[in-house]
């Protein structure tokens, strides 16, 4: 083990992939509800709709393309040939969608309607292709003792490709720029996302030769039986105890339930904003921004706090400064006209709180699993999430639209404090170790 050293740089480009993919989602987040809402004149429960799709084509997609990519064998390897060919497509079919926006708002006709849809399903078709392929590549180059210091980098990517769009968005979109417009044009997003995912790809394909690293960690596993702590039930999987299977079953339940609450609120904060307090995109995406970054530079003291205390205490206390934030969140926006400092100050808060939380549950539920069937255990996590992600777009419009918009805020504290709840039987998953400084620090982080 003492042998054993992490190649960053090598992760770094790996990481390449979730890189693209969170700057992809991060800008479909934001964007799309403003377009299904301001141009196509859709409502709440319907567009909450559209926007949980995605979601629901996940948890077909993203273990049908997984286990798809575990028996390709080609000259580029398992992973990489998804990730080139569902990048491809989701770039060309991305940039559909700002033309068929502008043109139905100049002249507005069922068939384009109709072609927004489809190109819209298409792409989010495309983008389930290849997540899982890009997130397994990490494990297939790292050897097992240091995938989860690997996998603090991988997140680390993908956070920088959320500031990327958001960095952009602010700067092409000040709030002196959108408010008042009948209609704005997204274009120049897209093609800024497009190109931020082009180029990550073609910048991980020149320098990851994934069958040649793959080959190698294979090689390196096979000299280290002891890392396997699998115990076969004679078929090839895993028996867990009593007591361990019910504590991944609280844990995958309050995965869902912070879930609900925190994409409720990303889903539907730049409606939120538009309606509640009148204020444009750039706003919003200067408040996403500052929750993005506060989680970035919160990520070395989160590893510190969860080395020392443990992570379900780290999660708890991150579950509890989260609902605070939301309750803030509500009490401000509803007394302001305008993003205020104080409003920053709690967003930022916001990035620390789900640090805090995120960071520590995957590694949660990997400790769980006893051997190798990684990948299993992680389509568990997955399945938590995106579920809860199928159904909060919905249920948070639907609401939205019944009661108030200002129904947002409460909402999502009440879903991350019922969290806390079932966090309490949470028994095992834990992980203590002397606490870690600079890099190291950021081990214990998840994606």
């Amino acid at each position: 083990m003492n042998e054993l050293k992490l190649n960053n740089r090598r992760t770094i480009l790996v990481g390449l992939a979730f890189l693209s993919i969170c700057s992809f989602w991060q800008m479909y987040d934001n964007l799309v509800p403003l377009i299904l809402k301001g141009t196509f004149h859709m409502d709440e429960s319907l567009t909450g709709a559209i926007m949980a799709a995605d979601n629901i084509l996940a948890l077909f997609l993203l273990p049908l393309f997984g286990g798809l990519s575990d028996r390709t064998n080609t000259r580029l390897g398992r992973r990489t040939p998804y990730v080139l060919a569902g990048t491809a497509a989701a770039v060309l079919l991305m940039n559909l969608l700002p033309i068929l926006d502008n043109s139905y708002f100049v002249e507005a006709a069922p068939f384009k309607l109709a072609s927004f849809v489809i190109a819209l399903g298409l792409l989010l078709i495309a983008m389930g292709t290849y997540r899982s392929p890009a997130v397994a590549l990490m494990p297939d180059v790292t050897p097992k003792p240091l995938r989860s210091k690997a996998n603090a980098i991988i997140n680390l990517m993908g956070a920088v490709g959320g500031v990327l769009y958001l960095g952009v968005s602010v700067a092409l979109y000040p709030a002196e720029v959108t408010r008042g417009q009948v209609h704005v044009n997204y274009q120049p997003l897209f093609l800024v996302v497009s190109l931020i995912m082009l180029a990550s790809v073609a910048v991980l394909l020149l320098t990851i030769r994934e069958p040649r690293l793959s080959e190698e960690n294979r090689a390196l596993e096979r000299k280290h039986p002891e890392w396997n702590l699998a115990e076969d039930d004679g078929s090839g999987g895993e028996v867990l105890p009593g007591p361990v299977k019910k504590s991944l079953g609280f844990l995958l339940a309050s995965i869902a339930l912070w879930f609900a609450g925190y994409n409720g609120v990303t889903t539907w904060f730049s409606v939120y904003v538009d309606q509640v307090m009148g204020a444009g995109i750039g706003s919003t995406n200067s408040c996403l921004m500052v929750a993005t970054v506060g989680a970035i530079v919160s990520y070395i003291p989160i590893g510190a706090l969860a080395s020392r205390f443990g992570r379900r205490r780290t999660i708890q206390a991150g579950i509890i400064l989260l609902a605070c934030c939301f309750s803030a969140g509500f009490l401000m926006t509803r007394a302001a006209r305008s993003i205020t400092a104080p409003m920053y100050v709690v967003f930022a808060l916001v990035g620390l709180a789900w640090a805090a939380i995120n960071v520590n549950s995957l590694p949660m539920v990997v400790e769980m699993c006893r051997g190798s069937d990684v990948g299993k255990f992680t389509g568990y996590y997955y399945t938590a999430s995106m579920a809860a992600q199928v159904i909060t777009p919905v249920l948070a419009g639907t609401l939205m639209k019944e009661i108030s918009y200002q129904i947002l805020f409460p909402y999502a504290a009440c879903f991350v404090a019922m969290s806390f709840v079932t966090m309490l039987f949470v028994r095992h998953g834990d992980s203590r170790a002397e606490a870690k400084t600079g890099l190291d620090a950021f081990e214990d982080m998840d994606r």
